[in-house]
């Protein structure tokens, strides 16, 4: 009896040894080692500090990064003389035109704004379509140029008053119909000509304004001055330094210089320097039917003006080599804006150069077209009407005049 007892009270003894070994066993340490905390992984708060630790992050403000914002900028194609005779006008109003103008239409199309002097009236078929001395184009043309990518077109030349004060009011009433294209130099009211000259693209808001020397002694009506915009210094600076303070970059329009002179002249000089003191950033040059220097001018106001003193014929049949070839002014401009909250530092020109462009057309007169030269060839240039006979034009004179006018501003390539 007394032995089976020591057995139960031994069997309850080594159960309770057991639960409480393992019991033991199982309890963290007093202490934790004084180890760093794995790598990648923060230290543990310590007691009493994890929600004042909540309430400091929640408290902070971490300020956006201070980055410039990239420039905005816009690219401007350029072209002369769009000059039509007789020959390239054949049936009127049922021509095809924009074909004359298919090989530069890429260039045209790329950029952000394309201009144009229209060198000639674009009246309609009630004045009669008619070349050299009085010009009237079919208005087919204005809606190939406007097809074709060109949406700043200039009519201040000397043939605007060919056909009468009513051809010019005939001309701006069609270019109603196509309201994507402004025309310039042309005015039906003295309120619309004061209305400031502006397009905005790519957040640049860009100016125009032109003028020409005057219309072939074929006199402006005296009760409509405001009709077309001629070149008067006095007017000029009203307007210029009206439009001046309402955009980012001013181009004015000029129509000036002596017909087939690579030089300019005196007079253009004068007027450069005269527009460079009113803040003008680009002039564009037409009139003498041959391509003049590109010429950067130092401005009072310590900016700079670019000025192409001409760009001779977009397109025409004149026959002297010379008008033969042109030039497409290409200009790409950046306005660089500031950190947050500062102004915008202004408009730079970033790239500036001319594009030669040929003239060609074939025998008969036909086949009107407009290359650039960096596309024209050998093969093209034996088909040209110069070469029916023999050789009166050749890729080393084409090559020749555009290196020599045109210098380190010549462009050899699609930019």
């Amino acid at each position: 009896m007394f032995s089976l007892k020591m057995q139960a009270y031994k069997k309850a003894a080594l159960l309770l040894f057991i639960l409480v070994f393992f019991s033991c066993a199982g309890a963290p340490p007093a202490k934790l080692p004084e180890t760093a905390p794995e790598a990648g992984f923060p230290a543990p708060p310590e007691k009493g500090k994890a929600e004042e630790g909540k309430k400091e992050k929640s408290e902070t403000v971490i300020p956006p990064p201070q980055t410039v914002a990239p420039p905005d900028s816009l690219t401007i194609i350029a072209a002369g003389d769009n000059l039509y005779h007789p020959a390239m006008i054949k049936d009127g109003e049922n021509g095809e035109y924009e074909s004359a103008y298919s090989e530069i239409r890429p260039l045209v199309e790329k950029a952000d704004i394309g201009f144009v002097n229209q060198e000639t009236l674009l009246a309609g078929a009630d004045f009669g379509f008619s070349g050299y001395p009085k010009f009237n184009t079919p208005q087919k043309v204005g809606r190939a140029l406007a097809a074709v990518g060109f949406n700043v077109v200039n009519h201040a030349s000397n043939h605007i008053m060919d056909k009468g004060e009513k051809a010019v009011f005939a001309t701006m009433n069609f270019w109603d119909t196509i309201p994507q294209v402004k025309v310039l130099g042309i005015h039906r009211s003295q309120e619309e000509r004061d209305l400031p000259g502006l397009m905005e693209k790519n957040n640049i808001r860009v100016g125009f304004l032109s003028y020409t020397y005057g219309t072939n002694n074929l006199p402006v009506p005296a009760d409509k001055p405001y009709l077309v915009s001629l070149i008067n210094t006095e007017t000029m600076a009203k307007e210029i330094d009206a439009l001046r303070p309402l955009c980012d970059f001013l181009v004015v329009s000029m129509h000036w210089g002596e017909e087939y002179q690579f030089a300019y002249d005196k007079n253009q000089a004068t007027l450069a320097a005269f527009l460079a003191e009113h803040k003008v950033d680009l002039v564009l040059g037409h009139h003498p039917h041959v391509i003049q220097p590109i010429v950067n001018i130092a401005r009072p106001d310590g900016g700079n003006m670019l000025c192409f003193y001409s760009l001779g014929n977009l397109i025409s049949a004149q026959t002297q080599n010379s008008t033969l070839l042109g030039a497409l002014a290409y200009i790409r401009i950046e306005k660089k804006t500031g950190l947050p909250g500062e102004a915008a530092a202004g408009v730079t020109v970033m790239e500036a150069g001319a594009i030669p462009i040929v003239t060609h057309y074939e025998k008969d007169y036909t086949g009107f077209k407009v290359y650039p030269l960096y596309a024209y060839t050998g093969e093209l240039l034996e088909k040209h009407w110069k070469n029916q006979t023999k050789t009166e034009l050749t890729m080393d004179y084409l090559n020749g005049l555009a290196a020599t006018v045109l210098g380190d501003r010549e462009i050899l390539k699609d930019p």
